[in-house]
Parts: C-alpha cells; sequence; structure tokens
C-alpha cells in the first residue's frame, strides 16, 4: 500500500493550531473528560497537521517520562473504518505504561471511552530503516507475532471523529495486552488467521488476518515506509499492533475481553471498577 501523501516530518516549531489542538487533548487525558473536536483547529483531513499535534504530544509524553516501545496501525480494517467513518489507515506511538499483563487487571479509570479489538503484534529482530520495506524485507524484520488485544481510547467526546481527530489523538490509543505464545514467521502465517474476541463469554466479533489491510504484513509495510518518511523508522526491539482483525466493541463495564487468533492461541484482558 503507498505511502500517503503529505507526510513530511511535523517541524519542531509548533505553529498555534498545533499547540492549542494538543493541549486539548492533553488535557482531556488529564482530567478525564473528552473534549470537543480539534478539526475546527487543524482540519478534518490535514495529515501533516494532525501528525504535528501527535509528535507535539509524543514529546510531551517522553519528557513527562514515558519510554516509546512501538507503534501501532489504526483504521487498517474494513469494518472499524466504516465504524469511524474514515478510508485510510494511521499510526500512533506505543508506550511503556500504556502495556498491560494478562494477569493484571485494567481499572477502566484509566480509560474514558474503551473499545477493544483483537489483533495480531510483531515484536521485530531487525531495524527498518534501508532498503524497499517492501513485504519481504519487514517479513524477515519480524522477530515473532503475537496475539494482542488493543484497548483503544478517544479523548474526544462521543468518539466524533474524523481522520485527523484521531491522528492527533494518537491514533486513539489507550493500552494493549499481548498474549504468551510466541511465533516466528516461519511457522505462522498472518493472513491465514481467524479470530473470534468475545466479552463475557459472548461473541461480540470475528475476523480474519486479511482483514488488515488484506495481510498483516502488508500493514506492517506501509508503517515502516511512512515512519521512516517522518523521520522515525521502526527500530529492533519494537512491538507493533497491525491492526483489527474483525470490529471494536465497547467495554461499558466490568469484565473480561478474550480474543482467540488460530495459530497465536488466545489473550485476555479483564477490567474493573476501583
Amino acid at each position: 500500500m503507498p505511502t500517503p501523501p503529505g507526510l513530511d516530518r511535523p517541524s519542531a516549531a509548533a505553529d498555534t493550531a498545533t499547540i492549542a489542538a494538543a493541549n486539548l487533548l492533553s488535557a482531556a487525558a488529564r482530567s478525564g473528560t473528552p473534549c470537543v473536536p480539534v478539526r475546527d483547529l487543524i482540519g478534518a483531513d490535514d495529515v501533516a497537521a494532525a501528525y504535528a499535534v501527535q509528535e507535539w504530544l509524543t514529546a510531551e509524553r517522553i519528557t513527562a517520562g514515558a519510554t516509546v516501545v512501538g507503534r501501532k496501525i489504526g483504521l487498517t480494517s474494513p469494518a472499524v473504518q466504516r465504524q469511524l467513518g474514515v478510508d485510510q489507515p494511521d499510526f500512533g506511538v506505543l508506550f511503556d505504561d500504556m502495556q498491560y499483563n494478562q494477569d493484571t487487571p485494567v481499572p477502566l479509570s484509566r480509560l474514558l471511552q474503551p473499545k477493544v479489538e483483537a489483533e495480531i503484534a510483531f515484536v521485530l529482530a531487525q531495524d527498518l530503516v534501508e532498503g524497499p520495506l517492501d513485504d519481504e524485507q519487514v517479513r524477515g524484520a519480524v522477530d515473532y507475532a503475537v496475539a494482542a488485544l488493543e484497548i483503544v481510547d478517544s479523548r474526544i467526546a462521543g468518539w466524533d471523529i474524523t481522520f485527523g481527530d484521531t491522528v492527533a489523538d494518537n491514533a486513539s490509543s489507550g493500552l494493549f495486552v499481548l498474549g504468551t505464545e510466541r511465533r516466528t514467521l516461519d511457522g505462522f502465517d498472518p493472513v491465514s488467521a481467524q479470530m473470534q474476541m468475545s466479552i463475557d463469554g459472548r461473541c461480540v466479533s470475528t475476523g480474519t488476518g486479511a482483514a488488515c489491510l488484506g495481510d498483516p504484513l502488508h500493514a506492517l509495510a506501509w508503517l515502516a515506509r511512512t515512519t521512516r518518511e517522518f523521520g522515525q523508522p521502526l527500530r529492533a526491539g519494537q512491538i507493533v499492533l497491525s491492526g483489527a482483525l474483525g470490529p471494536m466493541a465497547a467495554i461499558e463495564a466490568p469484565g473480561t475481553a478474550t480474543a482467540d487468533i488460530t495459530g497465536l492461541g488466545s489473550v485476555t484482558a479483564a477490567f474493573i471498577q476501583e
């Protein structure tokens, strides 16, 4: 999939609109109260402006002590694109404090408007900096694949988002949980994976690897090229959440979400009300 146009790396000097949008989203995250959309400040589909806000917020998190551990790819599933009214993928940043272990309950107080989706995560063994960054190269750079649950969230009230809103808001990132069964790509084919996700035993989503941009490795290659365009290429050891395999489902009360992905086993997240 081609790299979207207009992805010049955001400059260090942010303009007034960038700072205003970032301040809105940052305040919403700190207060736990969602804010109005930021598209009136930066535009609904201005890719460069939206990523400039995301970069500003990323710098703010790093200054506060957070560590980048990878990236997430969003809006890869046609079903999720339809849910949010968009037609192209995006990416966000994964920080160390976003990861939960399966045996550690997720407090709903950490989230505003959570939804959960099942994905294949890749952990990289090699940097993706040079070369064509095509499917063959990115396949060779993968250390292993693992089942993942991404808990997406929005700092924008009512999930009233356009492409610009979600990109600015770190691709509507929240938290994530990885499974324990690690598979190399010698013995696991991401595109043929089948997924079923349930909440408290009730099936809420099904999908396949092919639902993720046709193949999760296509999504990884898209991300590798796109982040390189930004001057922030993928590095060995990073985690990549490659995108939803089916529709996301809202988490509206305490409960347990479980995803089963053929070849990767299961991954579970328990949500609690403190």
